[in-house]
C-alpha cells in the first residue's frame, strides 16, 4: 500500500478544519440574527400593545353628530331638506336586512366574523405607501367607520396604523350591530347624501325601511365610488357600470343566502329620480321656508337649531298640486306684456281647519325670496267688500280697515264664509318627529263668527273682484270655495325697478281673469270636493 505524504494529509485537515470553522460562524450568525430577529418581533409586539393600550376610541366629529330636517306633504312625499349636511340618523332596526347584507356583501363579506381589520389588507396598504404606490382599498366596515367618523381620510401609514388599533378596540368594546348602525348612518352615498336615510330619499324618493332588495343593492354598490356612480340614471355610462356592480353585489348575497335564488332572479335595476334637481325645487323652498319658521316656533327653539336637529317635518301641503299651480302660472306668464312683471299669489286652506294646502308666493326662490303669500301688501279694492258689514273677531278684527291686506289673512277670512263663520287658523306644519318619537302635533285652533254668506249651495262660495276694472284693473282677488277646499287667488303687477327709478304698479294684462279662474279650477280639481263652484 502506498502511504499518504505528509502534505497532502496537512492539507486536508487545513481545508477540513476552515470548512468547521465556516460553519460554526455561520451558525453562530444565523442564531445572532435570529436573536435580533426575535427581538425585533418582541419589541414590535411591545410597541404594539402599548400603542393598542395606550390608544382611546376618539369621539365622533362634530359634522356627523349633525343632522338634517327633512320637510315632507301631507301624504309624505319628500318636499326638501334643510341644514349643515343632509343627513338623518337611523336606527339599525329600521334599516331592512337585505339592504344590510348588500352593504356587507359589496364591502366586507367577512364583517360579521372578522375583529375589525383585515391583516392581508392592511399589510397591502403599508407595503403600497412605503413603495410609493397607488393607494389600496380593501378597508373593512369597521376600518371605513373608524376613517370617515373617527380620524382625518390623511393617506399616511402613521393614520393606517392608527386607524387598525381604533378598528380592533373599537370591534372589542362594541357589538357588529353598533358599528354597522354608525357606518350606515355616516357613509357618503353622492348626491350630497350623508347616511342611507339621506340616500334611500334622494335616490328613490323613499324612507329607508321601504327600500327594496334592488334599491338596497343598488345604494350599496354606490358606496365604492359615490362622486361617479351618483350620475347613475342620467349618464348612460356611468348606469351601465353601476349596473354591472349591483349584479355582482346581488350574485354575492345569492350566494351567502341573504336572498333566495327566486329573488335574485327577479331582480330589476330600479328607477332613480332625475339628478341635478329640476326647477321645482327652487320654488319649494318657500313652503320650506314657511314650515320651517312655524315649526321652529312651535318647539321654542331657533331655525338653526331645527335645520341640525335631525326632525322629519310634515306640512300640511299636497305637493302634487303645488307643482300644478306652479306650471299654470308659468304658462299663464306667456300673455304678460314686456317690461310688467305678474305677481300671483295661490292659497288654498281647509275650511274650518286651517290645513293650508296650497302656498303659491313667487316662481323662484333663488330670483325671488320674498313670498307674496305671506308677505305681500295686495290693493284689496272690492275684495274686503264682503266683511264690510260683518263684526269679525280675533286675527280677522282689523281685516275690514286694511287697503293692502296680505293674501293668507284675507284668504282664511273667505275660508270662515265657506265654513259658515268658524275660523280657523291657518297652519303649515301637521306633524314633527324625531327619532321615531312624535314631538308635536297640530290642532285646529277654531273660533266662531257671525257670517252669513249668499252662496248658490251651502258650503260653497265664489267671489271675484279687486282694485280697478276691465283693462285698467290693478289687482284682481278671485276666491272659490267647496266643503273640502278655499282656494283665493290674488293677481296684480308692476313695472320692475331699474336702476334708482323704484318698481311701480302695473295694469294686469287681459288674460289676467283667465289665468285667476284657471288657477282656481286646477286645485279644487286636485284637491277639492268635485262639485262645480257657481260663478257669478
Amino acid at each position: 500500500m502506498r502511504g499518504r505524504t505528509p502534505g497532502r494529509t496537512s492539507g486536508a485537515r487545513r481545508r477540513l478544519g476552515r470548512l468547521v470553522r465556516a460553519r460554526r460562524t455561520r451558525g453562530r450568525r444565523l442564531r445572532r440574527v435570529l436573536a435580533a430577529f426575535a427581538v425585533l418581533l418582541l419589541l414590535l409586539v411591545g410597541t404594539i400593545v402599548v400603542a393598542y393600550e395606550r390608544t382611546k376610541i376618539p369621539k365622533p366629529h362634530p359634522e356627523t353628530a349633525m343632522q338634517s330636517t327633512v320637510f315632507v306633504d301631507e301624504h309624505g312625499r319628500y318636499l326638501g331638506v334643510r341644514g349643515p349636511v343632509d343627513r338623518q340618523d337611523v336606527p339599525l332596526s329600521r334599516v331592512p336586512r337585505h339592504v344590510q347584507d348588500a352593504v356587507i356583501a359589496a364591502e366586507n363579506r367577512t364583517f360579521r366574523s372578522d375583529h375589525g381589520i383585515s391583516p392581508r389588507a392592511v399589510l397591502r396598504a403599508a407595503v403600497s405607501t412605503l413603495s410609493g404606490g397607488e393607494r389600496e382599498g380593501g378597508s373593512t366596515i369597521t376600518q371605513q367607520y373608524v376613517k370617515n367618523a373617527l380620524l382625518s381620510p390623511e393617506q399616511s401609514l402613521s393614520r393606517k396604523f392608527r386607524e387598525a388599533l381604533i378598528a380592533v378596540k373599537l370591534d372589542r368594546n362594541r357589538s357588529k350591530d353598533e358599528i354597522l348602525q354608525g357606518y350606515l348612518n355616516t357613509v357618503y352615498f353622492g348626491r350630497g347624501a350623508a347616511g342611507i336615510q339621506s340616500a334611500a330619499r334622494n335616490y328613490f324618493g323613499v324612507d329607508v325601511q321601504n327600500l327594496t332588495i334592488s334599491q338596497g343593492a343598488v345604494l350599496a354598490s354606490i358606496i365604492n365610488i359615490p362622486s361617479y356612480y351618483e350620475h347613475a340614471g342620467s349618464d348612460p355610462k356611468v348606469t351601465q357600470t353601476l349596473v354591472r356592480r349591483w349584479q355582482w353585489v346581488l350574485d354575492a348575497m345569492a350566494d351567502s343566502g341573504a336572498i333566495t335564488t327566486k329573488q335574485r332572479a327577479q331582480a330589476r335595476f330600479p328607477a332613480f329620480r332625475f339628478y341635478p334637481p329640476g326647477d321645482a325645487d327652487g320654488q319649494r323652498q318657500y313652503l320650506i321656508d314657511a314650515a320651517a319658521q312655524e315649526a321652529a316656533d312651535r318647539l321654542g327653539i331657533s331655525q338653526d337649531e331645527l335645520a341640525r336637529g335631525g326632525y322629519t317635518v310634515r306640512t300640511t301641503f299636497d305637493l302634487q298640486t303645488q307643482d300644478a299651480v306652479t306650471d299654470k302660472v308659468s304658462l299663464g306668464m306667456v300673455d304678460v306684456p314686456k317690461g310688467t312683471t305678474l305677481h300671483a299669489a295661490v292659497i288654498a286652506l281647509v275650511p274650518g281647519d286651517g290645513a293650508v294646502r296650497v302656498l303659491y308666493g313667487g316662481p323662484d326662490y333663488a330670483h325671488q325670496p320674498f313670498n307674496d303669500a305671506l308677505s305681500g301688501a295686495v290693493e284689496a279694492g272690492t275684495a274686503l267688500d264682503p266683511f264690510k258689514s260683518v263684526k269679525l273677531k280675533g286675527p280677522l278684527a282689523t281685516l275690514p280697515q286694511s287697503t293692502t291686506p296680505n293674501p293668507l289673512r284675507l284668504a282664511s277670512a273667505y275660508a270662515t264664509m265657506t265654513a259658515r263663520g268658524k275660523y280657523a287658523a291657518p297652519y303649515t306644519v301637521a306633524q314633527i318627529i324625531r327619532a321615531g318619537r312624535t314631538v308635536y302635533t297640530a290642532h285646529a285652533a277654531t273660533q266662531q263668527m257671525q257670517i252669513m254668506t249668499s252662496s248658490a249651495e251651502p258650503g260653497t262660495y265664489h267671489f271675484s273682484g279687486g282694485a280697478g276694472t276691465g283693462p285698467g284693473a290693478r289687482t284682481l282677488w278671485t276666491t272659490d270655495s267647496t266643503t273640502s277646499l278655499s282656494t283665493t287667488v290674488a293677481l296684480f303687477a308692476e313695472h320692475p325697478a331699474q336702476g334708482k327709478r323704484k318698481a311701480t304698479t302695473a295694469h294686469l294684462p287681459t288674460s289676467a281673469g283667465n289665468l285667476s279662474n284657471s288657477l282656481s279650477d286646477q286645485v279644487l280639481g286636485s284637491g277639492g270636493d268635485p262639485r262645480p263652484v257657481p260663478r257669478a
